[in-house]
């Protein structure tokens, strides 16, 4: 027993005398976004002085590290750990956005799957619902969130809706992929009654009168569909 103590004790001490010779930088999901590149992460923490490449490693403070690359807003969650080959690795998750947010009033954003807001990146764009108009932060974590997460939920929904156009009054207006008009929502209110609404409208009367007739059709109305002619 005495001996397992003192090996132990005189390898965990011989280490720190060891230096790190490499630093690695993992991000975990960097083939689904790339917000977020290794050259980028490497130059955070050389400006602040945190660089471990060639310290020895009781001399390497791997949470000041971890915090360092935290205040990169596109980074969720980072892990920093030694490995036995003598290098310091940084596993680094991204943000996930779920909506595009370009606002009169308060700039271009994401909002992430945790509903907080999150910077665009120069690196990388990624395809997602947008949503322009007069929108602020409370708006579009909250009912343009609950509407984009609709919308991931139903495909075809996803895909056939180009802009979500936000008003003064908060009233939702809806610009698709196919047709020459514009779809009121009114507010988000059960939108997925209104939306359904609207597929009957599509089924029994775009499809028999043609969809160039008509420049506004209006769902905000319980039980009726209103169109307006060009």
């Amino acid at each position: 027993m005495g001996y397992l103590i003192f090996s132990a004790s005189y390898f965990s001490d011989s280490s720190h005398e060891n230096l790190c010779e490499r630093f690695e930088v993992i991000i975990s999901d960097s083939s689904i976004t790339r917000f977020v590149d290794t050259q980028e992460i490497v130059n955070l923490v050389k400006r602040e002085d945190l660089y471990p490449v060639g310290k020895k490693f009781g001399e390497i403070n791997t949470l000041a590290i971890r915090d360092a690359i935290l205040t990169n807003r596109l980074v969720e969650s980072v892990k920093v750990f030694t490995t036995a080959d003598g290098s310091i690795v940084a596993s680094i998750r991204q943000r996930e956005p779920v909506l595009r947010i370009i606002s009169d009033t308060k700039g271009s954003f994401y909002v992430d799957k945790d509903r907080m807001i999150m910077p665009l990146s120069s690196n990388f764009a990624v395809y997602l619902p947008v949503a322009t108009g007069i929108i602020d932060e409370e708006f579009a974590q909250n009912e343009l969130y609950d509407f984009a997460m609709f919308l991931r939920g139903n495909p075809d929904w996803d895909a056939w809706i180009a802009q979500i156009v936000v008003k003064r009054d908060k009233e939702v207006l809806l610009i698709p992929r196919a047709g020459d008009f514009k779809i009121i929502l009114g507010s988000l209110d059960n939108y997925p009654d209104k939306l359904a609404k609207f597929a009957l409208f599509v089924e029994k009367g775009l499809n028999v009168v043609g969809w160039n007739r008509y420049s506004e059709i209006n769902l905000k109305y319980e039980n009726q569909v209103v169109a307006t002619r060009k």
